[in-house]
């Protein structure tokens, strides 16, 4: 009995200690399994992942080469190579030929050629013999008039109180008043002429117009010379800025603006030029020449131009710089007209009718259509379309605008 209560009970404990090994097994082989499920797809990523970078690469590759690839230039701006050089003459800005108002023979001259001088300065003086005579005469004729004016004046008054008195007729009256006013209109006539020799007698004294140089001289003591004579008695000259006169052709007339640099030479000064300005134009061209008419002014302070003489000039920017520039083999003539194929920044392609300017060659002007600083395709081929993806590659060129 006790045997069998034994074996009962180690049975029953038996029983009750299985439960508790069973679980503790069960997490190691699940743990185990997990294990081994993230090696194998390490394995297959690690073993796959080479090809897909190499099949994506491919694929890359593939719409890289289908995307054509094309050469493209920047428009700039339509200047010239090198300056337009014309023939000018230096002028004074002002210039003025003094000839005598007043008829006599030279007393004395207080400058000669080459003095600096300024407005209102004595240059000469001239005796007026004649002149001092019809003056004399004209205010003793003066005098003689204010004298009957005043005779007319009184008797007119007389005559008016005689009228009063019935002494008189009313037309007597009226008479001698009419003969104070004839009087009057006398004195004035001859206070005219009085004041009319004066003036010519201040011509004796030949002054400056203005300040400048003197660059003639035609007179000397003694010499008679004659009010309105074609004899000139002195040349002056403000030469501390000079007028150039170009004659630009009817081709380069339109690059020819107010304002404009200039830059002037001369074939004995070498090595040195000088500073214009464009300041007007005749805004017309000469019919008989076929020219423009352009006057450049230059400074000349320190008075080291000579007026009269000969100059080239040089127009550095004579050409429009809103104007652009692009090779000729950029340019797609179509139905629809003149067209060129511009890249944006997201590689498609618009093709833009622009309107073709002066044809220089190499070059063509783009007068509208095209913005300084877009892409324009060279060589564009007949096959190009509005919206087409390219791959733009930056092409070197010459410069633009050559002429």
């Amino acid at each position: 009995m006790n045997s069998n209560s034994e074996r009962l009970a180690l049975g029953s404990t038996l029983r009750d200690e299985s439960p508790v090994v069973a679980p503790a097994r069960k997490p190691r082989l699940g743990l185990l399994f997990f294990l081994v499920l993230i090696l194998v797809a390490a394995g297959v990523y690690a073993g796959m992942k080479p090809r897909l970078a190499q099949r994506s690469e491919v694929a890359q590759e593939s719409r890289e080469l289908a995307i054509r690839s094309v050469g493209v230039v920047k428009p700039a701006p339509a200047t010239t190579s090198t300056p337009m050089v014309f023939s000018g003459e230096l002028k004074p800005v002002a210039e003025a030929v003094i000839y005598a108002r007043a008829s006599g023979y030279v007393s004395k001259w207080d400058v000669d050629m080459g003095a600096q001088v300024k407005a209102g300065d004595l240059l000469a003086e001239l005796d007026t013999p004649e002149l001092d005579s019809s003056l004399s005469q004209a205010r003793a004729v003066l005098v003689q008039a204010q004298a009957a004016q005043s005779l007319a004046v009184m008797t007119s008054n007389r005559w008016q109180k005689l009228l009063a008195d019935r002494a008189v007729s009313t037309q007597e009256v009226d008479e001698k008043k009419g003969d104070a006013d004839l009087k009057k209109a006398a004195v004035d006539a001859a206070k005219a002429d009085v004041q009319r020799l004066e003036e010519l007698r201040s011509f004796a004294r030949i002054t400056a117009p203005f300040d400048g140089t003197i660059t003639a001289r035609s007179l000397d003591v003694g010499k008679l010379v004659t009010a309105g004579g074609s004899s000139e008695l002195y040349r002056i000259a403000q030469t501390n800025k000079l007028r150039v006169f170009v004659r630009i052709p009817q081709a380069y007339a339109r690059a020819v603006e107010v304002n404009q640099t200039a830059e002037l030479t001369m074939p004995e000064l070498q090595g040195r030029s000088f500073n214009g300005k464009v300041v007007r134009t005749a805004a017309s061209i000469d019919p008989a020449s076929r020219t423009l008419l352009t006057e450049i002014e230059v400074d000349n302070a320190k008075g080291q131009l000579l007026s009269g003489s000969y100059a080239q000039v040089h127009l550095n920017a004579a050409m429009d710089e809103a104007s652009l520039t692009v090779s000729s083999n950029t340019v797609l003539f179509r139905a629809q007209g003149p067209q060129l194929a511009i890249v944006h920044d997201d590689g498609k392609v618009e093709l833009r009718l622009v309107k073709l300017g002066r044809d220089f060659g190499t070059d063509i002007e783009i007068i509208n259509g095209l913005k300084l600083g877009e892409r324009v395709i060279v060589n564009p081929p007949d096959s190009i379309f509005d919206g087409a993806e390219v791959n733009a590659v930056e092409v070197e060129t010459t410069d633009k605008g050559k002429k």
